[in-house]
């Protein structure tokens, strides 16, 4: 890796579903799994959802560029092209947008392609793409 790599692991209700969602829907790989749990290979990333009962519910919203943000939240950076690959293959398979893909902060430092969903346990999930990667932590 030329990056470190993160790991992540988050509550679901039901792993069929997880699998549906990370498997199907996006496409991830799925790694070393148990009845309680799954890795994902998210981009060379591990993604570990762990079967945990009872609802989930959102911490909160933070109001940005004009839309209110679900926090926590997680996501990639993905290339434009990758970017609208994807939100072309969620709006075929259903999936209700929290906020739509749409460009944000058009000609200023960050601009951006970004959309927010939820999987089907709750976790809100931000896929994003800069026009300039280089921006990433332009301010």
């Amino acid at each position: 890796m030329t990056r470190p790599g993160f790991h992540l692991a988050i509550p679901v209700d039901d792993l069929a579903r997880a699998r549906e969602f990370y498997g199907g829907v996006l496409g991830l790989p799925e790694g070393r799994s148990a009845e309680a749990w799954v890795d994902w290979n998210f981009h060379g990333h591990q993604v570990v959802t762990h079967v945990v009962a009872g609802a989930r519910a959102e911490s909160g919203r933070n109001p940005v560029d004009g839309h209110d943000v679900p926090v926590p939240h997680f996501g990639l950076i993905l290339s434009v092209e990758d970017f609208h690959e994807l939100a072309g293959k969620l709006r075929a398979a259903g999936t209700e947008f929290v906020i739509e893909p749409y460009q944000r902060f058009a000609g200023e430092p960050g601009e951006q392609w970004t959309m927010f969903l939820h999987d089907p346990a709750g976790n809100a999930l931000e896929f994003k793409a800069f026009r300039d990667e280089s921006q990433l932590f332009a301010r």
